[in-house]
């Protein structure tokens, strides 16, 4: 799942022009900053994110569901009053709708899906990806944090490039080549890129935990500019830190080569830089030595953190069993009932840049409420990108959270008296 945007686009062509000094730039800039502020299109993309129909908005809100669908066609426009009504409605601060839409990443976002997978689930995905990476890209700027520049693959590359490309990526993060990778997260966040859980606001604006396909989603703008690496929070710690390295593999490897790769062709490439970052080639003669029975590679995840199916894998990609061998021991996993549910338990780990900027940004601990309004994004899900406990970033379903229902009876009590 990759979100990435070229630095030759209109938000960039803008920033140009807001920062030449000539008075004539000036009033251009200020008559493209009119024309890309679009209210309606924050009004689309909150639909987005809390999975709502445009009548259930328009319901929320007291108004009619015509009026919103021109309001998206363009062809009425937004007042003040709207908008106060949508964020009174679904506990949205005003701020959310003077967002410049420009800002987000505009490419698609690519991720596998389950066939069961809805459009409205798939929408929700990308809108929060897109707000969760609009947040962490001002954040980093605003409190200055330090990016560490990264490895870029170029062009076609090979496995052994791959196996080069994340040994490379160990000594751009300050990793021993031929040492256990003990935080994943924090490997990422020193290096300045922000890994966030993926929490989905619902409906009642509660936050929500699914899992629509992949585990996880990498997006950038540019090969210089910010990036982010967020998760499904369900699973094992494992498949965490391995979701983790992928996404991380996308950052080296896709950010000039996505012209022309497939997505399987991407997801491969990943798989196969997860796999060499976690568990390095210089250790493989010695973690892969002997039968490699079940019993071998249970013991390897307990030291290497990586599930048994991926080390099994990792095996096979460096020829130390061949395809039959691996077959058997996929079946034997499945036989065990190991296939969701594998021996060896291994915790998941916890992110801290995000919260560590707010916390620079808006003192310790972090005014939520504030932070919310200054950056323009729900409260909900301002809470769950920087989760004070990771293993359950979303407020859970009894939390103190006023249903979109409730709303419209508050706003009618008050409008009667």
């Amino acid at each position: 799942m990759r979100l990435k945007r070229s630095r030759t686009g209109s938000s960039c062509r803008t920033t140009r022009a807001l920062c030449c000094p000539s008075s004539s730039t000036k009033t251009s800039a200020k008559r493209v900053k009119e024309v890309v502020h679009d209210p309606a299109e924050r009004i689309r993309t909150l639909r987005l994110l809390m999975g709502l129909t445009q009548g259930e908005l328009a319901q929320a809100a007291g108004v009619s569901q015509p009026m919103i669908s021109q309001i998206q066609k363009g062809t009425k426009g937004v007042t003040d009053d709207l908008l106060g009504r949508i964020a009174e409605a679904t506990g949205t601060p005003r701020s959310f709708f003077d967002v410049d839409p420009t800002d987000l990443p505009t490419d698609t976002l690519l991720f596998r899906k389950k066939a069961s997978a809805s459009v409205r689930e798939v929408g929700r995905v990308e809108a929060t990806v897109r707000e969760a990476y609009r947040v962490a890209a001002r954040l980093l700027t605003e409190t200055r944090v330090r990016r560490t520049t990264l490895p870029r693959a170029e062009g076609k590359i090979s496995p052994d490039a791959i196996e080069d490309l994340a040994s490379a990526t160990r000594d751009a993060l300050g990793i021993a080549q031929d040492g256990v990778l003990g935080h994943v997260i924090r490997s990422c966040e020193r290096a300045g890129i922000p890994v966030v859980p993926l929490v989905l606001v619902d409906a009642q604006g509660h936050g929500e935990d699914i899992v629509v396909g992949h585990s996880g989603v990498s997006c950038w703008r540019g090969q210089a500019e910010p990036s982010l690496i967020s998760y499904f929070s369900a699973g094992s710690g494992d498949r965490q830190r391995f979701t983790v390295a992928h996404e991380l593999g996308h950052l080296v490897l896709h950010p000039a080569r996505r012209a022309g790769l497939s997505p399987k062709e991407a997801e491969a490439e990943a798989h196969r830089f997860a796999g060499a970052f976690l568990l390095p080639r210089v250790r493989a003669d010695e973690a892969f030595s002997g039968p490699l029975m079940l019993r071998d590679f249970a013991a390897l995840k307990k030291r290497w953190g990586v599930s048994i199916q991926a080390l099994i894998q990792r095996a096979y990609d460096l020829g130390y069993v061949d395809n039959d061998r691996r077959e058997s021991l996929y079946k034997q996993i499945g036989a065990r009932g190991w296939r969701t549910n594998e021996p060896v338990a291994v915790h998941p780990e916890q992110p801290s840049l995000m919260r560590a900027m707010l916390a620079r940004r808006y003192n310790e601990p972090p005014a939520v409420l504030q932070a919310s309004e200054d950056l323009g994004i729900h409260p909900v899900l301002m809470r769950s990108l920087a989760p004070e406990n990771a293993a359950n970033p979303a407020p859970k379903k009894d939390a103190n959270v006023i249903s979109l229902g409730e709303r419209r009876q508050r706003v009618a009590r008050l409008k009667a008296l």
